[in-house]
Order: C-alpha cells, then structure tokens, then sequence
C-alpha cells in the first residue's frame, strides 16, 4: 500500500535583470534640435537596434547598442551646443560691426 501525500512544490523567483537603457527620446531629440554630422541620426538609429534587442530577451546586445546610442548622443549634444554658441556669438559680432559704422 502506497500513501499518496500532498505535493509541494517551491518557485524560486529570480533576481530581476535591470534592463538596459535604449535612449530614443533622447537621440529623437538630438534628431530634432541637435543633429550635428548627422550623429543624433545615427544614435536614433542604434537606439531603435537597442530596443529590438531588448523586445528580443537579447540584453547583452541591447546594453552594447544602448552604449553606442548614448555616447553619439552626448557627442551630438555637446557638437550642437558649441555650434549654436559659436552662430550667436558670430551674429552678435556682425550686428555690432554694422553698428560701429553708422553715425
């Protein structure tokens, strides 16, 4: 005679692997507003790459392209800030020079 007991059964719940990062609102942004040598282009590119391979359980590939994306969107930033400084700051000097010649 055999005795059928109840069953236990345990789950173990893993850690939660934190997702990586794709940045598209931000390279949307730089697409936008900042797109010095087409690079906040190409970070919306890598940033769409990133997020397919997160919809793709791929995280290490995600994470790599993520990099990629947020490293040509401070470039694009940083170009587009100095670019903008430098156009005001030549326009500034143009008007004071039409300026200095009128009586």
């Amino acid at each position: 005679a055999t005795a059928f007991g109840p069953t236990v059964t345990s789950f173990v719940r893993p850690d939660p692997v934190p997702s990586p990062q794709d940045f598209v609102l931000w390279s949307f942004f730089n697409t936008m507003f900042c797109n010095p040598f087409c690079l906040g282009f190409i970070a919306l590119v890598f940033s769409i790459k990133a997020r397919d391979r997160k919809i793709a359980q791929d995280p290490g590939t995600a994470g790599s392209y993520g990099r990629t994306a947020k490293h040509l969107n401070i470039a694009a930033a940083c170009l587009g800030i100095v670019v903008t400084i430098i156009c005001i700051t030549l326009l500034v000097m143009y008007y004071n020079s039409l300026q200095v010649g009128r009586p």
